[in-house]
């Protein structure tokens, strides 16, 4: 894992509000210091963040987040706001820039909106600047969505050619069963995502969040293909990444095929 020199780290909405929908502060700063640092170790960081819609729930004082597709567009476009101008805040006290860009499939599934976006990355990366990830919800409809930010995160990795992809959840890694069970284990090492492995996988996530562990295996599969490895990791103290790139056993390591 020291080898790893670019990486991408995806923060679900879980890890970065509290209960009531507004943004844990104290979680999110601990983050942006972790993932500056390692900047500081010649690492290259893109961060995917969920949370807009999550945020604008709170901001509203919403008890939860809507059905309507309507609501979320516009609870998307409200929270992003704020999300984004948190991260520059803390990013800024760190010493680094930050760079908002906004995705649907739309634009990866056209070859020259593709490299317009590769392009994109790689000269922010140059530049030192840290790339703030979110799927653009304002204007996602069902054909040109991703649906959930693992998908989102895998492709971004695969966009700017990351060595490893970490996802930050609410729980410590992939279990062979429900994790609130007693008896469920966690598997630390997945060398090939079988049917077995599938029907580990539970359902569909928090109230606050899009994803579960369905959609993180979609995610290791998506950059496992590519030789990208994936770990999956609990959010609540980001300080594990240090953890993660001394090569210590930290979570689920979903390893990538090797060519």
């Amino acid at each position: 894992m020291n080898k790893k020199k670019r990486i991408v780290v995806k923060v679900g909405t879980s890890t970065l509000t509290h209960d009531t929908g507004a943004i844990n502060l104290k979680r999110l700063e601990a983050l942006v210091r972790v993932l500056a640092d390692l900047m500081n170790m010649g690492m290259e960081v893109v961060l995917v963040s969920s949370g807009a819609i999550g945020v604008g729930v709170g901001k509203l004082g919403l008890s939860e987040k809507p059905a309507d597709t309507r609501q979320k567009q516009a609870l998307a476009a409200i929270g992003q706001a704020s999300l984004v101008a948190i991260y520059e805040k803390f990013f800024k006290e760190y010493g680094y820039n930050t760079g908002q860009v906004l995705l649907t499939k739309f634009v990866l599934d056209h070859e020259t909106r593709y490299e317009s976006a590769k392009n994109a990355f790689e000269t922010m990366i140059g530049y030192g600047v840290i790339p703030i990830v979110n799927e653009n919800d304002v204007i996602s409809t069902y054909e040109i969505e991703f649906g959930d930010n693992d998908t989102l995160s895998a492709y971004v990795a695969k966009l700017v050619d990351a060595d490893l992809l970490v996802i930050l959840s609410d729980i410590d890694g992939f279990y062979d069963g429900n994790p609130a069970q007693k008896d469920a284990k966690l598997i630390e090492v997945v060398e090939e995502i079988t049917e077995e492995i599938r029907a580990c996988a539970g359902g569909e996530g928090t109230r606050r969040g899009t994803g579960g562990m369905r959609t993180k295996l979609n995610a290791a599969e998506l950059v496992g293909e590519v030789g990208i490895d994936m770990i999956i990791a609990n959010g609540n103290t980001p300080e594990l990444l240090y953890d993660v790139i001394d090569g210590k056993q930290v979570g689920t390591l979903f390893k990538g095929k090797r060519q």
